[in-house]
């Protein structure tokens, strides 16, 4: 049986992920976030040039629209995002433009964002880390909450809170439960 393709009027309208609204947008109206903790090697961002040279930008930037700044912030594809702006031959041919999608969320659920997507492919750098579990706790945003959203342990969350050395990261934990099989410091979501 033939296959037939809906036009995408006819498909539901409760959501359409973001990839199906791609926009092209000069790199002086896109900024890097202040938070993503993934780093990438001389030699993998060295690849990553010869990729977009080769291929093309084949996935959009994930940013969020800032109406203040009149600016597209970065929220997944800062790495990309550098190389348009070191690599002349790329910055030439797409004349200085990129492939962007917006998600609209607030600076927790952004944060979350990028986690998840560093998450899914590499390594973090730990000091950044346990800079973005303490903003989030700062926030009000609680353990089982970071645990759900970044996709950590809790012994991640532990070891990254004992990190940064602030006493009021731990403010609201039980630990007098965290050490009961039937207990958990979890409770607060």
């Amino acid at each position: 049986m033939p296959r037939v393709d809906l036009p995408i009027e006819a498909e539901p309208k409760e959501w359409l992920s973001p990839v199906y609204g791609v926009k092209r947008i000069h790199h002086s109206r896109v900024k890097s976030n202040e938070y993503n903790p993934n780093k990438v090697a001389p030699p993998e961002m060295a690849l990553l040039e010869v990729s977009i040279w080769e291929d093309g930008y084949t996935q959009p930037i994930v940013t969020y629209y800032d109406e203040k700044e009149e600016l597209y912030i970065v929220v997944d594809g800062f790495h990309r995002y550098q190389v348009l702006l070191t690599s002349e031959r790329v910055k030439k041919r797409e004349q200085g433009y990129l492939p962007v999608v917006v998600i609209y969320k607030e600076i927790d659920d952004r944060m979350a964002s990028t986690i998840r997507h560093n998450r899914a492919r590499g390594t973090h750098n730990v000091e950044l880390m346990s800079s973005i579990v303490s903003e989030l706790v700062e926030m009000g945003k609680g353990d089982a909450w970071i645990c759900k959203h970044l996709g950590m342990t809790k012994d991640e969350i532990l070891r990254l809170k004992q990190i940064t050395g602030v006493a009021a990261l731990f403010e609201h934990s039980d630990f007098n439960s965290s050490w009961d099989s039937k207990g958990s410091i979890f409770d607060d979501e």
